[in-house]
């Protein structure tokens, strides 16, 4: 749960600083964020794939570079559906998407998750004996 936590933080506060960056790109709130960076995770597990697999004949002869339109479409689409996000053009969207991917990658490096909690009374693979070190 903390992992999550975490990592919609991140994804927000990269939204909040793309909008800064990018011209047509819009936040009003830090809420408006969190909730665009919660529809965007949804766009990005939902929509993205439909839309690589019916436009997979384009990106193939694009080598590829036809997945930078469909990530704005999906940025588009987000900023259409969240209130308090806004998304002027195809144009900012393309722009956005490329910043919003390197902002991410590089909070991301920065922030590491949160290890699990041994649970009580569980034993791990490290409190198993070593059938090396004890020779019959």
């Amino acid at each position: 749960m903390p992992n999550f936590l975490i990592t919609w933080l991140v994804a927000a506060s990269s939204l909040v600083f793309t909008s800064y960056v990018v011209p047509g790109m819009e936040v009003q709130t830090f809420t408006a964020a969190a909730i665009a960076a919660v529809v965007l995770g949804l766009a990005n597990a939902i929509v993205r794939p439909l839309l690589v697999v019916l436009t997979l004949p384009v990106t193939i002869l694009t080598l590829g570079l036809f997945l930078f339109v469909v990530n704005a479409l999906t940025l588009q689409l987000v900023g259409a559906v969240t209130p308090g996000f806004i998304v002027g053009n195809i144009f900012s969207a393309l722009m956005g998407s490329v910043v919003l991917s390197f902002v991410s990658g590089a909070v991301s490096k920065f922030v590491q998750p949160v290890p699990n909690s041994p649970q009580i009374g569980s034993r791990g693979v490290d409190s198993l004996p070593d059938s090396a070190s004890n020779p019959k």
